[in-house]
């Protein structure tokens, strides 16, 4: 096999699969509203249209990151984005709410094996000095799927109408099949013959389910009782993988390792503090500012732009000076600009809006290809599809985390209404409370980023063999 033939393709194909899954998200946040009006249907529906997605990711990633660590990363990469391409198809096709949210769910269980994959053969296919470069370089392309999101969906909206958002999809979904079947010479799966821990992984689905719908329904006593629930059938599964022979998440990492430890804890915190940023502004700009779906895609491009130009500089970076000095400064910057939203009014002019985004791009890039670079270079190869996945589920579950708080918000001081002039006044109120907790939320990641140890030189003890 040529080493370097394989690295090139691993790159490329990283890059593109790294465009597609945040393009479609954020392209789906600007036809949103389009749905809404399309379907007659409330905020609080509107807003599992997202978290449906992202829940299905979050209950497979580290199943997924497991069965690819033994069976093969490519195996499972090819396999997501079939599933992929044909749920996206079916979104695009749908004709009733219960269909659209059912091929969402699908959708999310198909990117869980891309999301858990697509890291990892990156960090597999190149030596650790290189890593934070072209960790960087993926999660750049990352930001540029959601910089052309907001745009091309909001122009897909308005001139074809939101099912153009997924049917656009499907070719470059055929694309990526087609690139991983012939270009991607090789297989990884470093811990083949291992057993996979079927038990494990449904304790495991059904905790993280409960504890999400319950966060949902929180103002209710049923939410309370599931996350409760919840909260219970995660502490069944911590016993259980401390006693199966093969388990399909290594708690030791937890236990044991430092860096990889806060390293997740700080992606969880920080990606619930800013993943329903664009979900928020979404709709105020459309129904605060009215603007068109074109238009308020243009301004939440800044945001993703800023983040793709700065996240190659980040993981250089972070292959010279500690990860986390580098994330730390990002959490940072990110919890200012946060901060800046909590003080949004209907009135609040467009530049004081496109200039918060612009910190917000900032402090998000310094953070994530640094912080991910920590996550790989603290295991194994053998484990390098566990960390994939885990820091995936860090990132899906912190983003429904983020969505759960602006339902939460929406369900407690508007109620399930359409959103509409008389309710603008309560709506805005929504945002800024939202915004307040997701800047708490960023102060806490920054003392968990600072205390996640040293990468560089790993002592034995933070490295579980």
């Amino acid at each position: 096999m040529n080493d370097h033939i394989t690295k090139k393709a691993a790159l490329i194909i990283a890059i593109i699969s790294s465009f597609v899954t945040p393009f479609l998200s954020s392209a789906v946040n600007v036809a949103l509203p389009s749905m809404a009006r399309l379907f007659q249907i409330d905020a609080v529906i509107l807003s599992w249209v997202a978290t449906s997605y992202l829940l299905a990711s979050v209950v497979f990633l580290v199943p997924f990151g497991r069965l690819a660590d033994i069976h093969g990363r490519k195996r499972m990469l090819l396999w997501g984005y079939i599933v992929f391409t044909i749920s996206t198809l079916g979104c695009g096709l749908a004709n009733t709410v219960p269909v659209l949210l059912l091929f969402r769910i699908i959708q999310g269980f198909s990117s869980a094996m891309i999301f858990a994959t697509g890291m990892a053969i990156v960090v597999s296919a190149f030596p650790p000095q290189e890593r934070g470069r072209v960790l960087g370089i993926t999660v750049s392309s990352v930001y540029v799927g959601l910089s052309a999101g907001p745009f091309i969906g909001g122009f897909l909206t308005e001139y074809l109408s939101w099912r153009g958002v997924f049917l656009v999809n499907v070719p470059l979904g055929l694309i990526i099949i087609f690139l991983v079947l012939y270009k991607l010479r090789g297989e990884w799966a470093e811990a083949k013959g291992e057993k996979f821990d079927t038990i494990g992984s449904l304790i495991y689905g059904f905790g993280i389910i409960a504890l999400i719908y319950g966060l949902t329904h929180l103002s209710t006593f049923k939410g309370l009782c599931l996350i409760i629930f919840g909260i219970l059938v995660m502490y069944a599964f911590v016993k259980w993988e401390t006693r199966v022979e093969s388990p399909v998440f290594q708690l030791a990492l937890f236990k044991h390792n430092r860096v990889f430890a806060f390293s997740n804890l700080a992606a969880l915190i920080h990606y619930s503090a800013t993943s329903g940023v664009s979900f928020l502004l979404s709709l105020y700009l459309q129904h605060i500012k009215a603007l068109s779906p074109q238009e308020a895609g243009l301004v939440l491009i800044a945001q993703p732009i800023v983040q793709a130009l700065f996240s190659p500089l980040a993981g250089i970076l972070s292959d010279k000076i500690e990860p986390r000095i580098v994330s730390t400064l990002g959490m940072a910057i990110t919890t200012l600009g946060l901060l800046s939203f909590v003080f949004l009014t209907q009135s609040t002019g467009l530049p004081i809006i496109l200039s918060t985004l612009l910190i917000l791009g900032f402090g998000f890039a310094l953070f994530s290809s640094p912080n991910m670079n920590a996550v790989m270079s603290s295991v194994e190869k053998k484990f390098f599809g566990l960390a994939s996945g885990s820091t995936g589920t860090m990132r899906m579950f912190g983003m429904v985390i983020s969505m759960g708080v602006a339902t939460l918000v929406f369900n407690h001081f508007i109620g399930r209404v359409q959103i509409t002039p008389e309710v603008y006044p309560v709506f805005t109120k929504s945002i800024k409370i939202a915004f307040l907790i997701f800047t708490i939320f960023c102060v806490a990641g920054v003392f968990a980023s600072m205390v996640r140890g040293r990468v560089r030189p790993l002592p034995g003890p933070e490295m579980v063999k």
